[in-house]
């Protein structure tokens, strides 16, 4: 499942602040590495659909995108607040042992004697704290990825699972919660 605006198969770069200059430039707030976005040529804005990315600058805390069809300062800034996604498929390889977020989806969540809990429906970025969307057979939760008691275990260099150790709070997922639903 992907958030509302979002085409599937992408993963969320960030999200605009609003104009840089006079000629149609848009700050980025970006989620990720500026290198994963500098080697794009288009993005998916929110609301606007696929945009031609014609350059990138570096500038903290992302980066300044010029998109094609946006060339005034006024037509930067009604992108203000939207989000922006690339292609999964056009994301840079990453390095060895190394994973985009989209690599988690539709991986099975294990506790730690192996027994599947649910699977990784998204990452959802909830500020200081990325979560995992868990889902089972009768409800969603959310799990923080950074956490000590979450793993996520490798095989070629790619994501194959999601273990949550013994450390793991008990009825994390709802499990051993004696409700059906939240």
């Amino acid at each position: 499942m992907t958030g509302e605006g979002q085409p599937a198969d992408t993963t969320r770069l960030g999200h605009l602040l609003g104009p840089h200059g006079v000629q149609g430039g848009v700050k980025l707030y970006l989620l990720g590495d500026p290198a994963q976005v500098t080697v794009l040529r288009r993005v998916f804005v929110e609301g606007k659909g696929w945009l031609r990315l014609r350059k990138t600058e570096p500038l903290a805390p992302g980066l300044v995108l010029h998109l094609t069809g946006v060339s005034t300062r006024e037509a930067a800034q009604e992108l203000r607040g939207l989000k922006v996604y690339a292609a999964d498929s056009e994301l840079p390889p990453l390095e060895e042992g190394h994973y985009y977020y989209h690599d988690l989806r539709g991986l099975p969540v294990l506790d730690s004697t192996g027994r599947t809990l649910g699977t990784v429906e998204e990452v959802e970025d909830a500020g200081y704290q990325d979560l995992l969307v868990v889902r089972d057979a009768a409800r969603q939760s959310f799990v923080p990825l950074q956490a000590p008691y979450v793993v996520i275990e490798q095989a070629g260099g790619k994501p194959t699972l999601v273990r949550l150790t013994d450390d793991a709070p008990e009825g994390l997922l709802g499990e051993d919660d004696g409700e059906s639903d939240r």
